[in-house]
């Protein structure tokens, strides 16, 4: 998975990552790489750099054997932690890979194999490291290498000849994931009535108009369909739709003597009690002691920057994963 004379380099310079360190050698001054456990790294292009050499790059074949392993052997193991490094070497080997099939013109069923599980990987991971420092996940960076597999991966459905048997939840992920976008939208549109009228593209589309309508309780309650990896895609959306569901709350319940049970309201933002309380605090809505949502327009105010935790209101996705591993979410074995 790594070319020999990679792996000498990175000996000599100390650059191997402690995934693929020999074992036994982990503590010398100079460890020696694990032929068997090395991946190539990405390497920036640079001017005057010739990466062609045939020696250096990696066969379709290889290169899906280096997403399996990374999958099963790095990201899914349950004795490797920190899940923020794990996710740093994967990211950056997988960005390797994708730089060899680019150089090559990887193409059609073999592309496809490859590109599947990296998105459904860059999915989890979106959801998995949500409010992690900066410095250990940037969600910038993940979501424009997300949109570029996943945009390459649909061309490669529209383009190839198939068959194509995850080509339906792909394009639901695609639409979840990018929610409100009209050229997302164009794009199911455009597929075949036979791909269109599935059950899981036709879910994603609901849930798309309920965003576009600004219809919060709709959509909440369209999301409880979903299955976890799509809850993934979807999760970045739900700040947004729970702060519209107050803000129009606010609106149509904004009278002195009127009040909302804090129960039910929990109910239509598929929360608990207890982070709906603190939701409606963050907004300046107020809760009183008989747990009575006390809605008022002028009361209504955007919540300060960092006090917000999207992490704490995930409940909506995470009871949907229940016994599924990391595995099985990204090989699509749900």
């Amino acid at each position: 998975m790594c070319p020999a004379r990679e792996l000498r380099d990175r000996e000599a310079q100390n650059r191997l990552h402690r995934f693929e360190m020999l074992a036994g050698t982990e503590r010398d001054r100079r460890p020696k790489g694990d032929p068997l456990h090395a991946v190539k790294e990405y390497s920036r292009p640079a001017a005057g750099k010739d990466s062609t050499h045939s020696s250096d790059l990696r066969p379709p074949a290889v290169l899906l054997k280096t997403v399996c392993y990374l999958i099963d052997d790095i990201a899914a193991s349950p004795s490797q932690h920190p899940w923020t490094e794990i996710y740093g070497f994967v990211f950056d080997r997988l960005r390797g890979v994708k730089q060899d099939m680019i150089i090559q013109r990887v193409s059609g069923l073999n592309c496809v194999a490859i590109l599947e599980p990296t998105v459904r990987f860059l999915i989890y991971a979106s959801y998995r490291l949500c409010g992690e420092p900066l410095r250990l996940y940037d969600p910038r960076i993940n979501e424009t290498h997300l949109q570029e597999n996943l945009s390459w991966l649909l061309d490669c459905y529209a383009t190839g000849e198939g068959p194509y048997p995850n080509q339906e939840e792909f394009q639901a992920l695609g639409l979840l994931y990018n929610l409100g976008s009209t050229r997302a939208a164009q794009h199911i549109m455009e597929l075949p009535e036979r791909l269109r009228s599935t059950p899981t593209i036709r879910l994603a589309l609901s849930i798309n108009q309920a965003f576009l309508e600004r219809n919060p309780v709709r959509l909440l309650r369209l999301a409880q369909r979903l299955s976890f990896l799509q809850g993934c895609a979807l999760h970045r959306h739900l700040v947004t739709c729970r702060r519209d569901l107050l803000l129009i709350f606010s609106h149509a319940y904004s009278s002195r003597n009127c009040r909302f049970p804090l129960d039910r309201l929990a109910q239509l933002l598929s929360l608990d009690m207890s982070l709906t309380a603190q939701l409606c605090q963050a907004y300046g809505v107020d809760v009183n002691q008989d747990n009575q949502v006390v809605f008022s327009k002028a009361a209504f105010t955007e919540y300060e920057q960092g006090k917000l935790h999207c992490k704490l209101y995930h409940s909506l996705v995470a009871e949907k994963q229940r016994d599924l591993t990391i595995g099985n979410i990204v090989h699509g074995c749900a």
